[in-house]
């Protein structure tokens, strides 16, 4: 048996050190910060001798981080703007890069796909700081173009970053703006995998573009489909941090409507220095995450059971 293990282990080893550096990453980044979760039950205070030693000396205070929390009013306006708007991401996300990725694949010139692909992926690579910018010469309430629309059509300029009831539609916008390119190539990989017999069976039996696409297309993108919500749902906690923070600029004005759980960790810990209260949301994020991506596995898995049995 030990034989076989040492055997085993000199045939894998080529491949075991290519996974190395990848499985050092993870435990470092990801697996030992784990550990310093405890943070969100203690009433943290930095030490000069380290964070070993301001962990050791700082007095636990238990629950106490997670009951101030939810006590206040921030932890019902973060948490239901993070689930809203990660909500209207996913749906929008699915049916128009589905959709992208469906008249993409009817069209029969490469040249074209490859311009429109790349014109659509081009906004993935932009930097949040650098769409801010954008977007500011848009809104700008001096100088924006809108504003200047507006003007000349009669109308009243907006102060566009204290005005909060048009940034969840800014914000749902861009979101799926910047991400629409990158979303609708997976699907588009995956179409171009189908085997054509599908196509040419369907065409046969007298299938027209839309009927092939109902019952070809979209039933091979299910399985992509349902892995890609199950895991978009995992993060249904986790918000776009530059989204959220750098296109309404922090404005204090817009907090009911631009306020998530990443930017209420950032201002917690740049502007009260609470690093308790800050620890204390980011776990709460993680855990919900966790139960979320776990659950909605347990519910697709139900459901394919059932669908096999009938």
């Amino acid at each position: 048996m030990k034989k076989n293990r040492t055997k085993t282990l000199k045939q894998n080893l080529p491949l075991l050190l290519m996974a190395l550096p990848g499985a050092a990453w993870l435990i470092i980044f990801f697996y030992i910060p784990v550990f310093g979760n405890v943070v969100a039950f203690k009433d943290f205070h930095l030490s000069p001798n380290g964070f070993l030693d301001s962990l050791r000396t700082s007095p636990w205070v238990g629950w106490n981080n997670f009951k101030f929390l939810f006590s206040s009013s921030d932890a019902f306006i973060i948490t239901r703007n993070t689930v809203l708007y990660n909500v209207t991401f996913i749906i929008l996300n699915l049916l128009l890069a589905v959709t992208i990725a469906v008249v993409l694949s009817e069209l029969r010139s490469k040249r074209m796909i490859k311009i429109y692909q790349t014109s659509m992926l081009l906004p993935y690579f932009l930097s949040w700081i650098i769409i801010s910018y954008f977007l500011y010469a848009f809104l700008s309430p001096e100088q924006g173009l809108f504003n200047a629309i507006i003007t000349k059509g009669g109308g009243e300029a907006i102060d566009w970053y204290t005005t909060s009831k048009y940034w969840p539609y800014i914000l749902i916008f861009m979101g799926v703006w910047k991400g629409i390119g990158y979303n609708s190539i997976i699907y588009f990989a995956s179409i171009m995998g189908i085997d054509p017999t599908y196509y040419e069976a369907a065409e046969v039996d007298g299938a027209n573009k839309w009927q092939q696409i109902r019952h070809v297309t979209i039933p091979q993108l299910v399985p992509l489909i349902t892995i890609l919500t199950i895991l978009a749902v995992g993060n249904i906690f986790k918000a776009d941090f530059g989204l959220f923070f750098q296109l309404p600029k922090n404005s204090g004005a817009l907090y009911n409507v631009t306020a998530v759980l990443d930017t209420y960790v950032y201002n917690g810990l740049t502007s009260t220095g609470d690093l308790g209260m800050a620890a204390a949301a980011g776990l709460y994020q993680s855990v919900v995450g966790c139960i979320l991506l776990v659950g909605t596995n347990l519910i697709v898995r139900r459901f394919d059971k059932g669908s096999a049995l009938f």
